[in-house]
């Protein structure tokens, strides 16, 4: 799995003109799957996800984490995370996960990240065509992959 996570003031998924998915401060998740990912990858993502530091304490330093700030959250599957480019000018795809693996997974992390930050998540629609709109606070964005844990 592969996130990219965007710390926000605000952001907001719409698909067709109807707003699905809004917060305030929080993070905005970006989450692409692979086949070989598993529960372990759902479950090793969202504890490091609640628990990087990358809020400003009383300090100004980044120092304080999704969970101590009860920062909110919206998760969006993002195939194209898993774009390769080495050949040509079209990217390709093949390394996403077909849906039906896809969703299990995308389902099970915005379900234990429920269950560690005690609120409902925010998310968009997997496979719809979305309109992501963010105010990126710093900017701070990250880029994680469940693969490189070690």
């Amino acid at each position: 799995m592969k996130v990219v996570i965007q710390r926000v003031l605000k952001a907001s998924v719409t698909i067709e003109d109807d707003k699905v998915a809004s917060i305030e401060n929080g993070l905005l998740v970006l989450l692409g799957i692979v086949s070989e990912d598993t529960q372990e990858d759902v479950n090793w993502l969202v504890n490091k996800i609640t628990n990087l530091r990358i809020f400003s304490d009383q300090n100004g330093i980044m120092n304080q984490s999704l969970i101590e700030t009860n920062g909110d959250l919206i998760v969006v599957s993002q195939f194209t995370l898993h774009a390769s480019t080495k050949k040509g000018n079209r990217p390709s795809y093949s390394k996403a996960a077909k849906p039906e693996t896809a969703i299990t997974l995308y389902d099970a992390f915005i379900k234990a990240s429920e269950a560690v930050l005690n609120k409902p998540v925010q998310t968009g629609q997997f496979g719809a065509d979305m309109k992501v709109e963010l105010l990126n606070d710093g900017p701070v964005t990250i880029i994680v992959d469940s693969k490189d844990r070690v």
